[in-house]
């Protein structure tokens, strides 16, 4: 059995292509090992900017093994500090005391870079999850490509890197929409940092109320004789771009988010909100989710809405995020609409 630097060492050595292709395209932010996939399930190693993030899910790091973790950092990224964040917990919060130091660092902060977006990033926050999703850098990518002259709207937007990627690629318009207005203040952030031709805004507002309306089809304030919490009013608006990356699973008065059994709650009003001729990139992070039923699913929900899906692109994560037999957990799709 292969020992946990050893492992390291051969991650390391199969993205050398990659991080030299990052460096090239001004990106400091990657995965450096992925244990799901290569021999420790539930341990990642990340680079972000000038800081290192370990974290483990499944069961917690011992000493010798986060020791090993530190050298192998020192050895090919030298003088970068590492955070370790134990979230082998069943409801995966941070469970690990730091030192001093170790806390210092994480809570500070850093600014990192993708393709030539700048964004802030912390080790710890009030959150969970990471302020940039890594495996998305794919996906961001391709709405920078495409963004040029086009209005973008990103549904569950987080620290909206979807929405300043769209405007660093000249975006004429970009609506970020998300509940969490603690995520929309480090969209709000991210943006500031960029020099932006256009600035992104940020609607908080359950998804579902806001794509609704937009979308042309109406929230309304009372549903089964309840009365619906307050909600932003909105005009019916398309858009030229849809970016929709829902969470696996949440409920809300508005209704549940569901990748599993029902996309399409939300797929549909997505799908309305984008202009004909326009294209909606929909994700899904649900491993067991098979890709090409779920694209088919979506194909039928799309003409049941009255539009066909034309032409379709399969958005691979980078390599940094390897498969298991061909396949990644996240699902990633345009749709020509």
């Amino acid at each position: 059995m292969s020992s946990l630097t050893e492992l390291l060492s051969r991650a390391y050595a199969a993205r050398a292509e990659l991080i030299a292709r990052l460096q090239a395209e001004d990106t400091d932010c990657y995965r450096l090992f992925h244990g799901s996939v290569e021999g420790v399930p539930g341990l990642t190693v990340d680079r972000y900017g000038e800081q290192l993030l370990a974290q483990s899910f499944h069961q917690s790091l011992s000493e010798d093994e986060l020791a090993e973790i530190r050298a192998f950092c020192q050895q090919h990224l030298p003088g970068l500090p590492l955070v370790y964040n134990d979230r082998s917990g069943a409801n995966s919060r941070v469970a690990n005391a730091l030192t001093l130091e170790q806390q210092a660092v994480a809570e500070a902060g850093c600014t990192i870079r993708e393709t030539g977006a700048q964004f802030h990033y912390r080790a710890r926050h009030d959150g969970q999850d990471p302020w940039l999703f890594l495996d998305l850098r794919a996906a961001r990518r391709r709405v920078q490509q495409m963004a040029d002259g086009k209005s973008v709207l990103n549904l569950f937007a987080y620290t909206c890197g979807v929405g300043v990627a769209a405007a660093k690629g000249g975006a004429s318009f970009v609506l970020n929409v998300d509940f969490a207005e603690s995520s929309l203040s480090v969209g709000r952030a991210n943006a500031k940092l960029n020099l932006l031709a256009t600035r992104p805004r940020c609607l908080h507002s359950d998804v579902f109320a806001a794509v609704r309306q937009l979308s042309g089809i109406g929230q309304a304030e009372r549903v089964r004789g309840k009365k619906m919490p307050p909600f932003p009013k909105l005009e019916a608006r398309q858009f030229d771009l849809v970016f929709l990356d829902p969470p696996r699973y949440s409920k809300s008065p508005f209704g549940v988010v569901d990748l599993v059994n029902d996309y399409q709650a939300l797929f549909k009003p997505a799908l309305l909100a984008t202009a004909p001729g326009g294209t909606l990139i929909c994700c899904n992070n649900v491993a067991e989710v098979d890709g090409e039923a779920w694209l088919e699913s979506l194909k039928r929900s799309a003409l049941k809405a009255g539009r066909e899906v034309g032409a379709v692109e399969w958005i691979e994560p980078d390599a940094d995020f390897p498969s298991m037999d061909g396949k990644h957990p996240l699902k990633v799709v345009a749709l020509s609409v």
